[in-house]
Protein backbone atom coordinates (compact mmCIF):
# COMPACT_ATOMS: atom_id res chain seq x y z
CA UNK A 1 0.00 0.00 0.00
CA UNK A 2 1.02 3.39 -1.17
CA UNK A 3 2.30 5.54 2.13
CA UNK A 4 -0.47 8.30 0.88
CA UNK A 5 -2.98 5.75 1.17
CA UNK A 6 -1.98 5.07 4.92
CA UNK A 7 -2.27 8.41 5.20
CA UNK A 8 -5.65 8.98 4.15
CA UNK A 9 -4.62 10.56 0.59
CA UNK A 10 -6.93 9.60 -2.98
CA UNK A 11 -3.37 10.81 -4.54
CA UNK A 12 0.27 11.80 -3.92
CA UNK A 13 0.50 14.98 -2.49
CA UNK A 14 3.79 15.89 -2.70
CA UNK A 15 4.67 14.20 -6.14
CA UNK A 16 7.10 16.23 -8.57
CA UNK A 17 5.12 15.12 -11.36
CA UNK A 18 3.44 18.91 -13.20
CA UNK A 19 0.19 17.97 -12.46
CA UNK A 20 -1.88 21.63 -12.92
CA UNK A 21 -4.33 20.77 -10.21
CA UNK A 22 -1.65 20.02 -7.46
CA UNK A 23 0.30 23.32 -8.59
CA UNK A 24 -0.55 26.36 -5.91
CA UNK A 25 -0.77 29.41 -7.42
CA UNK A 26 0.98 32.02 -5.70
CA UNK A 27 0.80 36.01 -6.17
CA UNK A 28 3.64 35.68 -8.14
CA UNK A 29 2.49 32.74 -10.36
CA UNK A 30 -0.80 33.92 -10.73
CA UNK A 31 0.47 37.39 -11.77
CA UNK A 32 2.67 35.64 -14.53
CA UNK A 33 -0.28 33.15 -15.60
CA UNK A 34 -2.90 35.90 -15.93
CA UNK A 35 -0.83 38.28 -17.66
CA UNK A 36 0.40 35.83 -20.11
CA UNK A 37 -3.60 34.86 -20.93
CA UNK A 38 -4.13 38.49 -21.55
CA UNK A 39 -1.09 38.49 -23.81
CA UNK A 40 -2.29 35.94 -26.07
CA UNK A 41 -5.74 36.36 -26.14
CA UNK A 42 -4.45 40.17 -26.99
CA UNK A 43 -1.93 38.20 -29.87
CA UNK A 44 0.79 40.70 -28.54
CA UNK A 45 3.67 37.80 -29.51
CA UNK A 46 5.80 37.61 -27.24
CA UNK A 47 5.56 36.70 -23.25
CA UNK A 48 9.12 36.33 -21.32
CA UNK A 49 8.99 34.43 -17.69
CA UNK A 50 12.15 33.67 -16.09
CA UNK A 51 13.41 31.94 -12.90
CA UNK A 52 15.63 29.77 -10.94
CA UNK A 53 15.75 26.30 -10.75
CA UNK A 54 12.90 24.92 -8.94
CA UNK A 55 10.69 27.88 -8.78
CA UNK A 56 7.69 26.61 -10.61
CA UNK A 57 8.30 27.78 -14.34
CA UNK A 58 7.73 24.41 -15.55
CA UNK A 59 4.61 23.67 -13.54
CA UNK A 60 3.07 27.17 -14.55
CA UNK A 61 3.60 25.69 -18.14
CA UNK A 62 1.12 23.18 -17.70
CA UNK A 63 -1.28 25.36 -15.76
CA UNK A 64 -1.07 27.67 -18.69
CA UNK A 65 -1.98 24.78 -20.60
CA UNK A 66 -4.76 23.52 -18.78
CA UNK A 67 -6.37 27.24 -18.80
CA UNK A 68 -5.68 27.41 -23.12
CA UNK A 69 -7.87 23.87 -23.00
CA UNK A 70 -10.69 25.00 -21.31
CA UNK A 71 -10.93 28.56 -24.23
CA UNK A 72 -12.06 27.55 -27.86
CA UNK A 73 -9.95 28.35 -31.08
CA UNK A 74 -6.75 28.20 -29.45
CA UNK A 75 -4.10 25.87 -31.28
CA UNK A 76 -0.74 25.75 -28.78
CA UNK A 77 2.48 23.11 -29.07
CA UNK A 78 5.03 23.14 -26.13
CA UNK A 79 8.50 22.19 -26.72
CA UNK A 80 10.10 20.51 -23.48
CA UNK A 81 14.04 20.53 -24.52
CA UNK A 82 14.54 23.66 -27.22
CA UNK A 83 18.07 22.01 -27.88
CA UNK A 84 17.77 22.56 -31.50
CA UNK A 85 21.04 22.65 -33.41
CA UNK A 86 20.15 24.63 -36.00
CA UNK A 87 17.48 26.83 -38.05
CA UNK A 88 16.24 23.81 -40.06
CA UNK A 89 16.13 21.01 -37.20
CA UNK A 90 13.70 23.58 -35.41
CA UNK A 91 11.69 24.48 -38.22
CA UNK A 92 11.33 20.66 -39.36
CA UNK A 93 9.87 20.27 -35.43
CA UNK A 94 7.76 23.16 -35.29
CA UNK A 95 6.09 22.36 -38.51
CA UNK A 96 5.62 18.45 -37.18
CA UNK A 97 3.97 19.42 -34.06
CA UNK A 98 1.80 22.05 -35.69
CA UNK A 99 1.00 19.62 -38.58
CA UNK A 100 2.76 22.23 -41.68
CA UNK A 101 3.78 20.97 -44.44
CA UNK A 102 5.50 21.58 -47.42
CA UNK A 103 7.66 19.32 -49.83
CA UNK A 104 10.93 18.07 -47.90
CA UNK A 105 14.51 18.76 -50.07
CA UNK A 106 17.01 16.09 -49.55
CA UNK A 107 19.90 18.63 -49.22
CA UNK A 108 19.75 21.28 -46.26
CA UNK A 109 20.55 24.82 -48.02
CA UNK A 110 19.43 28.03 -48.13
CA UNK A 111 15.91 27.79 -50.33
CA UNK A 112 14.91 25.21 -47.63
CA UNK A 113 15.09 27.23 -44.64
CA UNK A 114 12.97 30.27 -46.84
CA UNK A 115 10.48 27.18 -48.11
CA UNK A 116 9.92 26.04 -44.74
CA UNK A 117 9.19 29.95 -43.22
CA UNK A 118 7.04 30.37 -46.20
CA UNK A 119 5.08 27.28 -45.44
CA UNK A 120 4.82 28.34 -41.57
CA UNK A 121 3.69 31.67 -42.70
CA UNK A 122 0.90 30.38 -44.60
CA UNK A 123 -0.01 28.01 -42.03
CA UNK A 124 -0.21 30.90 -39.60
CA UNK A 125 -1.82 33.09 -41.56
CA UNK A 126 -4.59 30.09 -42.35
CA UNK A 127 -5.42 29.35 -39.24
CA UNK A 128 -5.05 32.91 -37.39
CA UNK A 129 -6.95 35.47 -40.44
CA UNK A 130 -8.93 32.75 -42.02
CA UNK A 131 -10.05 30.05 -39.39
CA UNK A 132 -9.99 32.60 -36.66
CA UNK A 133 -7.85 30.88 -33.81
CA UNK A 134 -4.85 31.46 -31.76
CA UNK A 135 -1.78 29.80 -32.69
CA UNK A 136 0.62 29.45 -29.69
CA UNK A 137 4.24 28.07 -28.96
CA UNK A 138 5.04 27.33 -25.69
CA UNK A 139 9.02 26.87 -24.86
CA UNK A 140 9.85 25.20 -21.32
CA UNK A 141 13.29 25.21 -20.41
CA UNK A 142 13.93 28.53 -23.09
CA UNK A 143 17.35 28.98 -21.54
CA UNK A 144 19.05 26.38 -23.86
CA UNK A 145 17.91 28.09 -26.93
CA UNK A 146 20.74 29.26 -29.23
CA UNK A 147 21.64 32.66 -30.93
CA UNK A 148 20.28 31.21 -33.66
CA UNK A 149 16.89 29.34 -32.48
CA UNK A 150 16.19 32.94 -30.86
CA UNK A 151 16.80 34.92 -34.14
CA UNK A 152 14.78 32.15 -36.11
CA UNK A 153 11.65 32.58 -33.31
CA UNK A 154 12.30 36.44 -33.75
CA UNK A 155 11.60 36.19 -37.40
CA UNK A 156 8.43 34.53 -36.68
CA UNK A 157 7.50 37.29 -34.53
CA UNK A 158 7.53 39.28 -37.76
CA UNK A 159 4.76 37.43 -39.59
CA UNK A 160 1.92 39.79 -38.23
CA UNK A 161 -1.03 41.60 -39.62
CA UNK A 162 -1.60 45.53 -39.27
CA UNK A 163 -3.47 44.37 -35.67
CA UNK A 164 -1.68 41.70 -34.34
CA UNK A 165 0.84 38.93 -34.19
CA UNK A 166 0.07 35.56 -35.98
CA UNK A 167 2.04 33.18 -33.47
CA UNK A 168 1.73 33.67 -30.25
CA UNK A 169 5.42 32.80 -28.38
CA UNK A 170 5.70 32.13 -24.47
CA UNK A 171 9.29 31.67 -23.45
CA UNK A 172 10.18 29.93 -19.87
CA UNK A 173 13.77 29.82 -18.57
CA UNK A 174 16.31 30.08 -16.26
CA UNK A 175 17.76 33.21 -15.86
CA UNK A 176 20.72 32.56 -18.33
CA UNK A 177 18.25 33.60 -20.63
CA UNK A 178 18.37 37.03 -19.98
CA UNK A 179 21.80 37.33 -21.41
CA UNK A 180 21.40 35.51 -24.74
CA UNK A 181 18.02 37.30 -25.40
CA UNK A 182 20.23 40.68 -24.66
CA UNK A 183 22.38 39.87 -27.55
CA UNK A 184 19.75 39.92 -29.57
CA UNK A 185 18.37 43.97 -29.36
CA UNK A 186 15.48 43.43 -31.89
CA UNK A 187 14.46 39.80 -30.15
CA UNK A 188 14.27 41.61 -26.80
CA UNK A 189 12.05 44.69 -28.07
CA UNK A 190 9.44 42.65 -29.22
CA UNK A 191 8.53 41.52 -25.51
CA UNK A 192 5.11 42.18 -24.89
CA UNK A 193 5.73 41.13 -20.79
CA UNK A 194 8.14 39.77 -18.76
CA UNK A 195 8.19 38.44 -15.29
CA UNK A 196 10.73 36.81 -13.06
CA UNK A 197 9.23 34.51 -9.99
CA UNK A 198 11.03 34.82 -6.92
CA UNK A 199 10.75 32.05 -4.29
CA UNK A 200 8.14 31.48 -1.88
CA UNK A 201 7.78 33.55 1.03
CA UNK A 202 6.88 31.58 4.90
CA UNK A 203 3.11 31.83 4.28
CA UNK A 204 2.90 31.25 0.96
CA UNK A 205 4.75 28.21 1.99
CA UNK A 206 2.55 27.00 4.52
CA UNK A 207 -0.19 27.41 1.90
CA UNK A 208 1.40 25.48 -0.52
CA UNK A 209 1.97 22.83 1.84
CA UNK A 210 -1.67 22.94 3.23
CA UNK A 211 -3.02 23.16 -0.61
CA UNK A 212 -1.09 20.38 -2.06
CA UNK A 213 -2.30 18.35 1.43
CA UNK A 214 -6.01 19.19 1.11
CA UNK A 215 -5.86 18.82 -2.75
CA UNK A 216 -4.66 15.01 -2.57
CA UNK A 217 -8.04 14.43 -0.09
CA UNK A 218 -6.56 14.63 3.37
CA UNK A 219 -9.44 16.03 4.84
CA UNK A 220 -8.34 15.41 8.80
CA UNK A 221 -9.18 18.07 11.16
CA UNK A 222 -6.04 17.84 12.74
CA UNK A 223 -2.80 19.45 11.00
CA UNK A 224 -0.14 17.17 9.45
CA UNK A 225 2.15 19.90 9.42
CA UNK A 226 2.56 21.62 12.50
CA UNK A 227 3.35 25.06 12.17
CA UNK A 228 6.90 24.58 13.71
CA UNK A 229 7.65 21.98 11.63
CA UNK A 230 6.87 24.74 8.07
CA UNK A 231 9.09 27.06 9.55
CA UNK A 232 11.50 24.38 9.36
CA UNK A 233 10.73 23.48 6.00
CA UNK A 234 10.82 27.10 4.98
CA UNK A 235 14.30 27.59 6.57
CA UNK A 236 15.55 24.64 4.72
CA UNK A 237 14.28 25.35 1.71
CA UNK A 238 14.61 29.23 1.25
CA UNK A 239 10.87 28.78 -0.32
CA UNK A 240 11.88 26.95 -3.54
CA UNK A 241 8.85 25.03 -4.76
CA UNK A 242 10.34 21.98 -5.81
CA UNK A 243 12.68 21.87 -2.89
CA UNK A 244 10.10 22.10 -0.74
CA UNK A 245 8.14 18.94 -2.64
CA UNK A 246 11.06 16.71 -2.69
CA UNK A 247 11.54 17.64 1.13
CA UNK A 248 7.57 16.77 2.05
CA UNK A 249 7.60 13.82 0.45
CA UNK A 250 10.62 12.32 2.43
CA UNK A 251 8.80 13.94 5.84
CA UNK A 252 5.85 11.69 5.10
CA UNK A 253 7.46 8.90 4.11
CA UNK A 254 9.21 9.32 7.35
CA UNK A 255 6.04 9.98 9.48
CA UNK A 256 4.66 6.74 8.25
CA UNK A 257 7.82 4.52 9.79
CA UNK A 258 8.48 6.01 12.66
CA UNK A 259 4.11 5.69 13.16
CA UNK A 260 3.54 9.25 14.26
CA UNK A 261 0.75 11.21 13.41
CA UNK A 262 1.92 14.88 12.56
CA UNK A 263 5.31 16.45 10.77
CA UNK A 264 6.94 18.45 13.46
CA UNK A 265 10.34 20.40 13.82
CA UNK A 266 12.41 17.44 15.49
CA UNK A 267 11.32 15.26 12.42
CA UNK A 268 12.06 18.10 9.42
CA UNK A 269 15.34 18.59 11.52
CA UNK A 270 16.05 14.78 11.23
CA UNK A 271 15.34 14.39 7.75
CA UNK A 272 17.21 17.57 6.83
CA UNK A 273 20.39 15.91 8.73
CA UNK A 274 20.02 12.75 6.25
CA UNK A 275 19.97 14.45 3.60
CA UNK A 276 22.79 16.61 4.22
CA UNK A 277 24.62 13.37 5.37
CA UNK A 278 23.82 11.86 1.99
CA UNK A 279 25.26 14.74 -0.06
CA UNK A 280 28.36 14.94 1.81
CA UNK A 281 29.06 11.51 1.31
CA UNK A 282 28.14 11.68 -2.07
CA UNK A 283 30.84 14.79 -2.48
CA UNK A 284 33.33 12.17 -0.89
CA UNK A 285 32.71 9.66 -3.61
CA UNK A 286 30.87 7.14 -0.86
CA UNK A 287 27.89 7.03 -2.46
CA UNK A 288 27.54 6.34 -6.33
Amino acid sequence: MSYYSILGFNKEPFSTSPDPDFFYLTKEHDMALTNALIEIRLKRGLTVIFGDIGTGKTSLSRKLIQELKKRGNMIFHIILNPSFVDEKQFLISLASNFNVEWEAQAEAHKDDILQMRDSIEKFLITKCIEEKQTVILIIDEAQKLNLSTLETLRILLNFETNEFKLLQLVLLGQVELYPKIMQLPNFFDRISFKYTLNPLDAQETKELINYRVRTAGYNSAMSLFLDEAVNEIYAYTRGYPRKITMLCHQLLKELIMKNKTAVDRELVKEVILKEQQFTMAGERGVVS
